[in-house]
């Protein structure tokens, strides 16, 4: 099947997914609390405790992970609308139609880019009410959000991939926080890496979170010039370490998603 069939017929079914936010806009409302929340919580409440290094405010060092982990976050939502629509019968009805076969799996992780555009957005107006600043050129403050969205579509497979397992919207949920929360918060996105107990570290610095965290703040510019980084390949090149885990994560659960929603029924 061509690409383009695979293209329109993805592009299709996003508008339909886009269309329910008009007429449920409490989803946005919902989507967008959260960063909100999160940064300034971290940086009116725990931002005075914290100690980001030297010559760097907290807020600045914050942004990058609060950026991070709304994505990483956001990407659930592929999970339970995909489980949704496998309970209430919409999977079978799609998979009658002369469609695309991944056109579904396609179109709800398009569909959920715009979320996390708009969810960027929110943050990064938030983020300059609380005193953080953009300091790179403007050509690598567009790269950081480019690379924050290409990071959230691959997760957004995985989740998606669970989302066709799980019998529930309810259990994705609780499966996705189990695994998403120590995997943000076992990173650098909140606190320096130094912080972290020696035997943990090595975690820390592979973690694809952390170098995410690492490739924004660097093109962010908030990164001040004599902190240390550590010296492991992943955090010396966050970008391209990143840019790996992108392909391998769309590599393994591309052909898995597509082929789980051949096999999955609706329950």
């Amino acid at each position: 099947m061509s690409m383009v069939r695979v293209a329109t017929d993805g592009w299709v079914v996003a508008k339909r997914n886009l269309i329910k936010i008009k007429r449920v806009p409490e989803i946005m409302v919902f989507v967008l609390m959260s960063p909100i929340m999160f940064v300034l919580l971290f940086a009116y409440v725990f931002g005075g405790a914290i100690d980001a290094g030297p010559g760097l405010d907290y807020k600045e060092f914050l942004i990058g992970g609060i950026f991070a982990q709304t994505v990483v976050f956001g990407a659930t939502y592929s999970g339970a609308a995909l489980a949704e629509d496998m309970q209430k019968g919409f999977i079978d009805r799609f998979r009658s139609l002369p469609m695309a076969r991944s056109a579904v799996l396609v179109g709800r992780t398009t569909s959920d880019v715009v979320y996390n555009v708009v969810s960027l957005v929110v943050m990064a107006l938030t983020g300059l009410l609380v005193g953080w600043r953009a300091r790179g050129s403007i050509l690598e403050t567009i790269a950081a959000f480019a690379l924050l969205l290409l990071f959230a579509y691959a997760i957004s497979w995985v989740m998606a991939y669970i989302g066709l397992l799980v019998p529930s919207v309810d259990v994705i949920n609780n499966a996705s926080f189990m695994v998403i929360m120590p995997l943000t918060f076992v990173s650098n996105a909140f606190v320096p890496l130094e912080s972290f107990p020696s035997g943990l570290q090595t975690v820390v610095e592979w973690n694809p979170v952390s170098a995410i965290t690492q490739a924004v703040r660097e093109l962010f510019g908030n990164v001040p010039d004599g902190m240390a980084v550590p010296d492991v390949w992943s955090m010396q090149n966050p970008a391209l370490y990143t840019l790996v885990w992108v392909g391998i994560i769309l590599a393994v659960f591309v052909p898995l998603c597509v082929r789980q929603y051949q096999r999955a029924s609706s329950r």
